[in-house]
């Protein structure tokens, strides 16, 4: 088929899936076509779960990286397309980058950046719905640097009053820092509350105290929880 003749996914009809519960992948950067996921377990990260070690709370707190949000959208998602060597190839092709720039121009895609000497070195970037935020890829080109980006974004989150955030498969790393499977069913039940939530708003410029507080308040909840 043409490309000009196939199906064009919008931003709109995007957004009411991720209402549904599932999410667009291609199969590589050069595809043509997405496919929409919906896995019978799904990756979420319970906010308050956030499991803080004490070097990673010091990497924070000496603020090694200059943490930048919704500034370079784009770089983000380029920088998380790119091959690395344990992934030669990428599921965001030219209709992601094309859907997610327009969910950020809309407000409803935000990015967290780590920057270092002018140089973007880490990030995530994700949608927001309701109450729920789904994240949807990472990168890291400095040690830790991917974990802080999380650690900013948790903590806006919270302040934000969002009660979800969906990492839909959970991987070793993210499972070492909190992540956890729930079955479909349960997902979706969590999804439903959070969208009944609308007084939830991403908080993208916080305080530097509010934001230092929250952090501390994590980190203090990541021992408790571990000791």
């Amino acid at each position: 088929m043409d490309r000009s003749e196939r199906y064009v996914i919008t931003a709109e009809t995007l957004l009411r899936a991720y209402a549904a519960g599932v999410f667009p992948m291609a199969e590589t950067r050069d595809s043509n076509d997405l496919f929409w996921v919906d896995p019978e377990e799904r990756g979420i990260f319970p906010l308050n779960g956030f499991k803080f070690s004490k070097s990673l709370y010091k990497t924070v707190r000496q603020n090694k990286f200059e943490i930048r949000v919704d500034q370079n959208f784009n770089a983000v998602m380029e920088k998380c397309a790119e091959s690395t060597q344990d992934r030669p190839d990428t599921w965001m092709n030219e209709d992601v980058f094309r859907l997610y720039n327009e969910l950020f121009e809309m407000g409803c895609a935000h990015c967290i950046e780590c920057w270092q000497n002018d140089e973007l070195v880490g990030g995530l970037y994700g949608v927001s719905l309701g109450a729920a935020f789904f994240g949807e890829s990472m990168f890291s080109r400095r040690s830790n640097a991917s974990k802080v980006a999380l650690a900013h974004l948790i903590a806006r989150l919270r302040l934000s009053g969002y009660c979800l955030l969906d990492t839909q498969f959970v991987t070793d790393h993210l499972a070492s820092l909190g992540a956890i499977e729930v079955p479909r069913r349960t997902y979706h039940l969590l999804l439903d509350e959070a969208l009944q939530v609308v007084t939830a708003a991403f908080y993208s410029d916080p305080t530097e105290e509010e934001l230092s507080s929250e952090l501390e308040a994590m980190f203090i909840q990541s021992r408790t929880q571990t000791s």
